[in-house]
């Protein structure tokens, strides 16, 4: 299976001017093989289009250093062999993010997705469109309307197949309401690893099989497997969650058994696990993955007993459309094509009905969307294994309007990314915070207990074994300096903690400020939405000068390519 074919062709250089012959040469794909699927992941409930910075961290440890998805930068333009400069160096990486951003313009948006779908459906008969997750969460009218707007909207983009992870924040009975009446007989839900609690059935099927040309293929579910550590139990109380390689082994059985000459794997593990994962299961052709949010043009292939599995990670944030293609010969498959597609709004005219029903769907909430509450006059983005521009301006929300010398923020992957000169709305506000537990808090800590939530969340994202990789990037620190050594072994990753250039003292005890917590007490305080506290902070400012970021001393990862 060549890796070449892999990679695609390089884009063109896109101007503003850009016409119609740029968008035909970008997206002109010629159809390959007997079995086409089309994949997105991570769109965060955005329905239009966006600036997206992706990272310059994206650090591997241990025997994950130097490999995909750990390159930034020109380190992955070098691996992928994109040329500098062009609209796809853009696209994957941060680089001269201001400037390729005004010259390429926004990307993602549902309308312009609609347009890029259905061209390639077009040309792909039978082409599946599969939804990683993610989906019903990271935007105001999502939280407003528990998801509807996009289940509308993916019913209307015409999705197949589906698994989930920050669906489930929403409650189990909001997923099973939607999975059973506006999906029944539309799209399947699948997750083979979601179980009942008390007898261990499964909540949803495991796998579906669609014909596709005349070839059964089966698509098997992979939720997020730590849904009720990441987030609060009581959400999903009666469901266990878990990587469940048996079962998944068995299900991959199970479908050949029942014809399926192709098998791909809807995953929402993130791709460190996904890696894994593909050298220990055999029998899957592909993964589709999601949830790590990382944008990487071609698959990495991964030898197991029973074959070679192709690994892929689709991007997040509407940003980027998957587009497989194989190729069955004899029972099985026998070649493949692979292009991760930029979606540039610029190139792809909007679909009139997609964009209609977004208008519509926003349309009782624009004024409350609209409320302008600050001018930035900084670059403004979220993604990155440590502090963001947008996640030290709530740090620092954070310690003014709670009177604490030291913040807490999650390390969340999803939210979008402003340029300097445009103005804060409430609904990039939202972007950022737009979750069900959306509760500040303020706790009394030690300094050791400071330590140890820092050790527990970096060995969650530096684990050198996949599977204990549970969260998300590492937790956002104001206030706060400290060292960090990936490579080390856990509960020696954090050292030389201090508050204002003092050393951190173990027996002392601080004022922590932080939000979203995952206990179920949180919720019965009262506590005030953080929405709310940084919507006051930033109206109080409003003008927003260039954050400093508070960013951690590391150490032994010098000549790493997940950092530049």
């Amino acid at each position: 299976m060549g890796m070449a074919a892999a990679c695609g062709l390089p884009l063109a250089q896109v101007s503003a001017s850009a016409h119609a012959g740029d968008a035909a040469r970008i997206y002109d794909l010629p159809r390959f093989g007997t079995l086409h699927f089309l994949h997105f992941t991570d769109c965060h409930a955005q329905l239009l289009p966006l600036w997206f910075r992706e990272p310059n961290v994206n650090l591997g440890a241990a025997g994950m250093a130097g490999h995909p998805p750990h390159l930034v930068g020109e380190a992955l333009l070098r691996h992928f062999g994109i040329r500098p400069g062009t609209a796809e160096a853009h696209a994957f990486t941060y680089l001269d993010f201001e400037r390729a951003a005004e010259t390429y313009g926004k990307v993602g948006g549902f309308a312009h997705l609609a347009t890029l779908v259905k061209q390639l459906k077009a040309g792909r008969p039978g082409a599946l469109l599969l939804d990683g997750g993610d989906t019903w969460q990271g935007s105001a009218t999502a939280l407003w309307t528990k998801g509807q707007d996009m289940v509308d909207a993916c019913k209307l983009l015409g999705v197949d197949v589906m698994t989930g992870h920050w669906e489930f924040t929403l409650g189990a009975g909001r997923v099973q309401q939607v999975v059973d009446h506006d999906f029944k007989g539309r799209i399947d839900f699948v997750a083979q690893n979601v179980k009942t609690a008390d007898f261990g059935d499964p909540v949803f099927p495991p796998y579906v099989i669609r014909p596709m040309n005349g070839v059964p293929v089966a698509i098997v579910g992979q939720a997020f497997p730590y849904t009720p550590i990441a987030h609060p139990t009581d959400l999903v109380p009666d469901w266990n969650f878990g990587i469940q390689e048996e079962t998944l082994q068995r299900a991959v059985e199970e479908a050949r058994a029942k014809g399926a000459q192709a098998v791909v794997l809807l995953s929402h593990n993130g791709m460190d696990v996904d890696l894994k994962l593909a050298a220990r299961v055999r029998g899957i052709d592909a993964i589709l993955g999601g949830h790590t949010h990382d944008g990487v043009p071609a698959p990495v292939i991964v030898n197991n007993a029973g074959g070679k599995t192709l690994v892929t990670n689709a991007g997040s944030n509407g940003k980027f459309l998957g587009v497989l293609d194989l190729e069955v010969s004899g029972g099985k498959v026998a070649d493949f094509r692979y292009r991760l597609l930029p979606v540039f709004a610029r190139l792809l005219a909007p679909d009139a009905e997609m964009e209609a029903l977004i208008r519509k769907a926003r349309a009782p909430y624009a004024a409350k969307l609209g409320e302008r509450l600050a001018l930035t006059e900084g670059l403004l983005y979220r993604r990155g294994n440590f502090n963001g521009s947008f996640d030290q301006l709530i740090l620092e929300g954070l310690m003014a309007e709670k009177d604490t010398p030291i913040a807490f923020s999650p390390g969340f992957r999803w939210g979008t990314s402003l340029l300097p000169g445009e103005p804060v709305l409430m609904e990039h506000l939202m972007d950022q915070t737009a979750i069900t537990y959306p509760y500040t808090t303020v706790t009394e800590m030690t300094g050791e207990r400071i330590k140890t939530v820092l050790e527990d969340v970096c060995d969650n994202l530096f684990n050198p074994d996949p599977y204990y990789q549970q969260g998300g990037d590492m937790v956002r620190v104001g206030g706060l300096g400290y060292t960090c050594d990936p490579n080390a072994k856990m509960g020696g990753r954090i050292s030389d903690l201090s508050l204002r250039g003092k050393p951190i003292e173990a027996a002392k005890t601080y004022k922590v400020a932080g939000w979203a917590p995952v206990s179920e007490a949180a919720k019965t305080v009262g506590a005030e939405p953080i929405w709310d506290l940084m919507a006051r902070y930033l109206r109080g400012r409003k003008v927003i000068a260039p954050v400093r970021l508070e960013l951690p001393r590391l150490k032994g990862m010098q000549g790493n390519g997940g950092i530049a």
